[in-house]
Protein backbone atom coordinates (compact mmCIF):
# COMPACT_ATOMS: atom_id res chain seq x y z
CA UNK A 1 0.00 0.00 0.00
CA UNK A 2 2.94 2.30 0.77
CA UNK A 3 4.95 1.10 -2.03
CA UNK A 4 1.60 2.19 -4.42
CA UNK A 5 0.90 5.74 -2.59
CA UNK A 6 4.61 6.69 -3.56
CA UNK A 7 3.81 5.67 -6.73
CA UNK A 8 1.62 7.93 -6.80
CA UNK A 9 3.45 10.87 -5.13
CA UNK A 10 5.99 10.68 -7.49
CA UNK A 11 3.97 10.12 -10.64
CA UNK A 12 5.03 6.36 -11.61
CA UNK A 13 2.19 5.40 -13.15
CA UNK A 14 4.13 2.07 -14.82
CA UNK A 15 4.76 1.18 -11.06
CA UNK A 16 0.67 2.03 -10.50
CA UNK A 17 -0.03 -0.66 -13.57
CA UNK A 18 3.00 -3.55 -12.36
CA UNK A 19 1.27 -3.49 -9.04
CA UNK A 20 -2.26 -4.11 -10.74
CA UNK A 21 -3.84 -7.65 -10.31
CA UNK A 22 -4.00 -8.40 -14.13
CA UNK A 23 -8.01 -9.49 -13.96
CA UNK A 24 -8.38 -6.08 -12.68
CA UNK A 25 -5.86 -4.16 -14.20
CA UNK A 26 -6.78 -0.73 -16.24
CA UNK A 27 -5.09 -0.86 -20.14
CA UNK A 28 -3.56 2.27 -19.32
CA UNK A 29 -3.56 4.80 -16.43
CA UNK A 30 -3.16 8.78 -16.55
CA UNK A 31 -2.57 10.83 -13.27
CA UNK A 32 -3.94 14.01 -12.30
CA UNK A 33 -0.66 16.48 -12.42
CA UNK A 34 -2.51 19.04 -10.32
CA UNK A 35 -3.07 17.00 -7.41
CA UNK A 36 0.00 16.73 -4.96
CA UNK A 37 -0.62 14.07 -2.96
CA UNK A 38 0.69 14.85 0.86
CA UNK A 39 0.15 12.43 3.36
CA UNK A 40 -0.56 8.92 3.97
CA UNK A 41 -2.71 7.42 6.68
CA UNK A 42 -3.16 4.19 7.37
CA UNK A 43 -5.94 3.19 9.97
CA UNK A 44 -6.43 -0.37 9.29
CA UNK A 45 -5.49 -3.75 8.23
CA UNK A 46 -6.97 -7.12 7.77
CA UNK A 47 -4.12 -10.22 6.80
CA UNK A 48 -1.47 -8.81 4.66
CA UNK A 49 1.25 -11.11 6.77
CA UNK A 50 3.79 -13.08 5.62
CA UNK A 51 2.20 -16.39 5.47
CA UNK A 52 -1.88 -14.59 4.43
CA UNK A 53 -2.09 -14.59 0.63
CA UNK A 54 -4.31 -11.65 0.97
CA UNK A 55 -4.94 -8.50 2.95
CA UNK A 56 -7.31 -5.39 3.14
CA UNK A 57 -5.75 -2.33 3.84
CA UNK A 58 -8.13 0.60 4.70
CA UNK A 59 -6.29 3.98 4.27
CA UNK A 60 -7.02 7.69 3.85
CA UNK A 61 -4.22 9.55 1.79
CA UNK A 62 -4.41 13.41 1.60
CA UNK A 63 -3.65 15.93 -1.63
CA UNK A 64 -4.11 19.65 -2.55
CA UNK A 65 -5.34 20.30 -5.90
CA UNK A 66 -6.47 23.39 -7.66
CA UNK A 67 -9.78 23.64 -5.60
CA UNK A 68 -7.53 23.13 -2.36
CA UNK A 69 -7.04 20.06 0.18
CA UNK A 70 -9.11 17.04 -0.12
CA UNK A 71 -8.49 13.10 0.69
CA UNK A 72 -9.39 9.76 -0.63
CA UNK A 73 -10.31 7.55 2.08
CA UNK A 74 -10.51 4.00 0.55
CA UNK A 75 -10.68 0.06 1.68
CA UNK A 76 -8.21 -1.76 -0.70
CA UNK A 77 -8.15 -5.30 -1.01
CA UNK A 78 -4.90 -6.98 -1.97
CA UNK A 79 -3.50 -10.55 -3.04
CA UNK A 80 0.03 -12.19 -2.72
CA UNK A 81 0.98 -14.10 -5.93
CA UNK A 82 4.22 -15.84 -5.34
CA UNK A 83 5.78 -12.84 -3.37
CA UNK A 84 4.18 -10.01 -4.46
CA UNK A 85 1.03 -8.01 -3.62
CA UNK A 86 -1.04 -6.93 -5.93
CA UNK A 87 -3.82 -4.28 -5.65
CA UNK A 88 -7.54 -6.20 -6.45
CA UNK A 89 -9.92 -3.26 -6.13
CA UNK A 90 -11.22 -0.82 -3.70
CA UNK A 91 -14.01 0.58 -1.91
CA UNK A 92 -14.25 4.47 -1.18
CA UNK A 93 -15.24 5.69 1.99
CA UNK A 94 -16.63 8.85 3.88
CA UNK A 95 -13.59 10.82 4.33
CA UNK A 96 -12.92 11.73 8.07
Amino acid sequence: MRSRYTAFVVDDADYLLDTWHPTKRPPELSLDDDLSWRRLDVLATEGGGPFDTTGVVEFEAFYRGPDGRGSLHERSRFVKQGREWLYVDGTALASS
